[in-house]
């Protein structure tokens, strides 16, 4: 067994809880709901050259993370909406790597961090009025057919695994 490198997964890969309790969905709406601000706190006064450093050896920089965090969450919000108002439908995957490379990627954080925290308040507004969540969509990348509960853990550990890069890169460096 491989361990996980733990600069690429600072808090461990995400695991589907066996059974999802209403303990977990609280707690994974509230990871999501306080993302927001977590995030503008750790990046707001880093510089431009330590916003360009990487998280990693070979990993993506912290403007890049957090235009990616933009990115994936509008996604999962989208992802939502659909699972909300069609049986199963498929998702859109995309590759974010090569997202990561467009140039829209060198803007100023602030631009993101807008996007982060006005997605995140209607995502909230959704997640706390769900009322079925064994809803499901599928996932053609994957061959996976996912619940709306099991999705929101998913990017709740997203939330945390990516806030993990920023802090831990803070403290390695000393920032």
């Amino acid at each position: 067994m491989n361990p996980i490198d733990p600069l690429s997964y600072p808090i461990g890969k995400y695991t589907t809880p066996v059974e999802i309790t209403e303990g977990h969905m609280n707690a994974w709406i509230d990871i999501i709901e306080t993302f927001p601000a977590k995030l503008e706190k750790a990046v707001r006064w880093l510089s431009s050259a330590q916003l360009d450093t990487p998280y990693r050896p070979g990993g993506w920089s912290i403007r890049q993370l957090v235009h990616h965090i933009a990115d994936s969450h509008m996604n999962a919000y989208v992802r939502l909406k659909l699972g909300l108002t069609e049986d199963n439908p498929n998702i859109k995957p995309y590759d974010q790597d090569a997202w990561a490379k467009l140039p829209d990627s060198k803007l100023l954080v602030e631009i993101s961090l807008g996007i982060i925290t006005g997605v995140h308040q209607r995502w909230v507004t959704i997640l706390k009025s769900v009322e079925d969540w064994e809803r499901t969509v599928y996932h053609p990348e994957q061959l996976a057919t996912m619940t709306l509960d099991d999705l929101t853990g998913q990017y709740a550990w997203h939330c945390e695994h990516h806030l993990a890069h920023v802090l831990k890169l803070i403290e390695r460096e000393g920032w």
